[in-house]
């Protein structure tokens, strides 16, 4: 005889399969990516910057896998050495608004008091303005190119990852190991970066995780308007820019290879945040 608790068994089965399945996918894509990134002198089949107007628009072939743009620039070599950028700025953003909120949101919910309340209206005036906003100001004051988005991506993000921090800690802070060490004689300080932190940390990456998808395509749209990376630098935002020209006489490969790089980098890292969270029991307190 089935009970239900074994029909459920039997559903959550295949399900965790999929998921399984998805996971893996995402890893081995990213994987990719990376390995692209790393080794991009060594696996790109041509230079980057290399033009022949000879090639101009051909289609893929056995010199041109993915075929080649308006200058017969070869478009496989262009990906693999956009993955570079693509990948390495958000993963500034994502590290060090990860530090930075960190840090705030373990001293505003450690602290507390009028200290929280002065850190939570400033997360407050950062919330008011969207991240590609700032970043696009932070264009508009130092020049165009990475190091001022970053850096201005940086400090939107940092309130999303203090404010999760904050919750999670205020939240240990009241459970009764915390006042076992407190009894033991251990210092405040010592309890909240030895014993209370390293639980956090846990969710904390895995929301950081998911930033990562949102900060790449956020630089990728900023290099699209021509205020990030420039050209003739090989960049997937920037590549779909110049094809822009090409996609009315019906050359879609030089816009769609970067974009397809774009949605499959964000799709894998969502999926692995959302795999990653759901693993640990994650989830950000209301």
């Amino acid at each position: 005889m089935t009970t239900p608790t074994m029909a459920v068994t039997v559903l959550r089965a295949p399900r965790a399969a999929r998921a399984d399945l998805t996971f893996g996918l995402s890893v081995g894509v990213l994987g990719v990516m990376v390995a692209a990134a790393a080794f991009a002198p060594l696996i790109a089949p041509y230079d980057p910057d290399a033009v022949d107007l000879a090639a101009f628009y051909s289609g893929p072939s056995a010199a041109h896998w993915l075929g080649t743009d308006a200058l017969g620039r070869d478009l496989l070599s262009r990906t693999i050495h956009g993955a570079r950028t693509a990948l390495l700025a958000p993963l500034a953003v994502v590290v060090i608004s990860t530090a930075v909120g960190i840090v705030l949101g373990l001293i505003a919910g450690w602290r507390g008091g009028w200290l929280d309340s002065v850190l939570g209206r400033l997360f407050d005036v950062v919330f008011a303005f969207p991240s590609l906003l700032l970043a696009i100001l932070a264009v508009a004051l130092f020049g165009k190119g990475l190091v001022a988005p970053v850096i201005a991506m940086s400090i939107a993000y940092a309130p999303f990852v203090a404010r999760l921090t904050r919750s999670l800690v205020v939240a240990e802070r009241s459970r009764p190991y915390v006042a076992a060490y407190r009894v033991q004689g251990f210092s405040p300080p010592w309890i909240a970066t030895r014993r209370v932190l390293p639980n956090v940390t846990p969710i904390v990456g895995a929301q950081s995780t998911l930033n990562f998808g949102y900060v790449l395509a956020e630089l990728a749209a900023l290099s699209f308007l021509g205020l990030g990376v420039q050209a003739p630098a090989a960049d997937w935002g920037a590549m779909i820019n110049e094809a822009q020209a090409g996609i009315l006489g019906g050359h879609f490969l030089p816009a769609l290879v970067p974009a397809a790089a774009v949605v499959l980098a964000v799709v894998a890292v969502n999926v692995i945040g959302e795999e990653y969270s759901n693993r640990i029991g994650g989830g950000a307190p209301a």
